[in-house]
């Protein structure tokens, strides 16, 4: 539609006084009248960076959002990319995340936009955001990802103190490519920092903000301090609710806004994300789950190569961004699209789906049952007694490619051949697929054990073991033991499995050589079992090189029982054909 892009950097001064950088792109070759509704991105990891050896009119915004912008701008719309309040160039500091002086900055920028002469008063937030900062993100299942939170920590003390950060360039090709990509415009030039505002010449604006960042919180310090949702995230004496967006469920819906997201069903829990929110926010909704790494990085299904192109490439992607943005920003009032669908992949299929239901229609629940030499059998069992014991290994991983460490944002997210990981795990193996299994839901498992410690990590994985013995990742739960009361209570938002609160009054920690029971969600998925293939549960007590060793010291050793009595399971939402 439109020719070239023009790029201005400046300052909008919020109400408290405190100065947020944004980064404005328009068309170059609009008409001047032309009034046009706007994206904001907003940035914790730098809007754009200042290359060495360039002048400051030559500053030009590069990063992982620059080809989603070059790409809408040209097509009638501004994008605003602001670094938020104590991060990149703008000045101030943050308490802890997404925290309440941060969200109010949002509308203010967002107001500013709809007084600019070139705005229609049109603007959407653009954004990956998890729903649930404890159970997603900083502790699923009560587990402390601790890479995830001590590299987060890192990154930002770094991208805080205007230096680039070591782990974007640090580790393998797979973890480069990220870097690769972003800086192949640039040739052998560095980067020298973020972007500065245009008016700030000599730098001492900056200089300011990066003085101020010094009193930003440290999310790794407060995280690991928190055992329960309800304990103090850092000296302000907050929770972890305080910044979770389940808070605001009410005026979400009461805003009518329309709602396009966005996940993976390998990248950490967004696709959980997508669905709880599809599943309970009455808004008009389109959401999209697909198989690849945070930030698109790779096709990241464990049935294909990991090379395999992305499926959509992001060109098309960014297609369906157009269409929908188009439809909600351009039509006329009355023209509005109140349907919801929700568009995920189906992995070993590798085929797009549609539906307006979760679990997708057709969906039933098959119990598998924990049997007798290993074995996953739809027969309960009968015995009086049979139980298997595990001495837990704490070495035990699912790698340095896998869906919660592609969150860092430069990791691909890559599952190979488990075979040789399941043999310090405690596994269960059915017999050969009579037929298709098409598994469309979240599975459910409950476990009856006994431990010799207090606690303890749970995670259990559900796997594909094709003909030859080669061993497929599916999909994962994790419970710490000593959140697994089931509440009786009603979460805020729609949950397809048993509902842990994770708060204090709840706890319940492990009486050794006492059988209790472990009931907890996997998270969701979509994947076809062929005919012939046998499925599997592998149960571990550690991923080392991703989560928190719980307990800290000790050898562990668990009793899972399979009994009459004690008949431990899992339920899998299944559709047959």
């Amino acid at each position: 539609m439109y020719k070239g892009v023009t790029t201005q950097s400046l300052y909008i001064l919020m109400s408290d006084g405190a100065k947020i950088a944004i980064d404005l792109l328009r068309p170059r070759s609009a008409p001047a009248d032309l009034r046009l509704p706007t994206i904001l991105i907003i940035a914790r990891y730098w809007r754009s960076f200042a290359l060495r050896g360039l002048t400051q009119s030559h500053r030009a915004p590069i990063g992982p959002r620059k080809p989603l912008a070059d790409f809408l701008v040209p097509r009638g719309y501004a994008v605003v990319v602001m670094d938020s309040r104590g991060s990149g160039a703008s000045t101030g500091s943050t308490p802890y995340p997404f925290n309440e002086r941060e969200i109010r900055d949002y509308g203010e920028v967002v107001e500013w936009i709809i007084r600019q002469p070139w705005s229609n008063g049109k603007v959407v937030v653009s954004q990956q955001a998890d729903i649930d900062q404890y159970a997603e993100f900083l502790l699923p299942g009560g587990i402390p990802s601790e890479w995830l939170i001590r590299t987060w920590q890192h990154t930002n003390e770094a991208l805080d103190r205007n230096r680039f950060p070591t782990e974007w360039a640090s580790g393998g090709s797979e973890r480069r490519s990220l870097l690769i990509r972003m800086l192949a415009s640039i040739s052998s030039r560095t980067i020298k920092g973020v972007r500065p505002v245009d008016a700030d010449r000599d730098g001492s604006e900056l200089r300011r903000a990066v003085v101020e960042h010094g009193a930003n919180g440290d999310v790794a310090a407060y995280a690991r301090a928190v055992t329960f949702r309800d304990d103090p995230f850092g000296p302000s004496g907050v929770t972890i609710e305080a910044f979770n967006t389940t808070r605001y469920h009410r005026q979400i819906e009461r805003s009518g806004a329309a709602i396009f997201t966005w996940g993976s069903w390998f990248d950490g829990c967004t696709a959980d994300g997508v669905i709880r929110r599809f599943a309970s926010y009455d808004n008009p909704q389109r959401g999209v789950i697909g198989a690849w790494s945070h930030g698109y990085l790779n096709h990241g299904s464990p049935y294909c190569t990991p090379r395999s192109p992305l499926r959509p490439p992001l060109r098309e992607q960014w297609q369906e961004i157009l269409e929908y943005l188009d439809h909600y920003l351009r039509a006329a009032p009355d023209q509005g699209q109140s349907e919801k669908a929700l568009v995920y992949y189906t992995l070993g299929e590798e085929t797009w789906k549609i539906t307006d239901i979760w679990p997708p229609a057709g969906s039933t629940t098959e119990r598998w049952y924990l049997a007798a030499g290993n074995g996953l059998a739809r027969e309960a069992p009968t015995v009086e007694e049979g139980s298997d014991i595990y001495q837990v290994d704490f070495e035990a991983t699912t790698g340095l490619t896998n869906r919660w460490r592609t969150q860092d944002g430069v990791s691909r997210v890559v599952y190979g051949n488990r075979a040789g990981a399941d043999e310090r795990l405690l596994t269960y193996t059915s017999l050969p697929l009579s037929r298709d299994m098409e598994i469309a839901g979240h599975p459910v498992i409950t476990l009856l054990v006994a431990s010799t410690a207090e606690d303890g990590a749970f995670h259990v994985y559900l796997e594909d073991v094709d003909e030859k013995g080669n061993v497929t990742y599916v999909t994962e739960g994790l419970l710490r033991a000593v959140h697994r009361r089931v509440s009786d209570q009603r979460p805020s938002l729609a949950l397809f499995v048993p509902y842990h609160s994770f708060l204090r009054q709840d706890g319940a920690p492990l009486v050794p050589g006492e059988v209790a029971e472990l009931r907890f969600g996997l998270l969701p998925v979509s994947g076809l079992l062929r005919m012939g293939h046998r499925l599997r549960v592998a149960i571990a007590g550690a991923d080392t090189d991703t989560f928190a060793r719980i307990p800290a010291q000790g050898e562990p050793t668990i009793t899972v029982y399979r009994n009459r009595r004690h008949a431990s399971h899992i339920e899998l939402p299944v559709i047959r054909s």
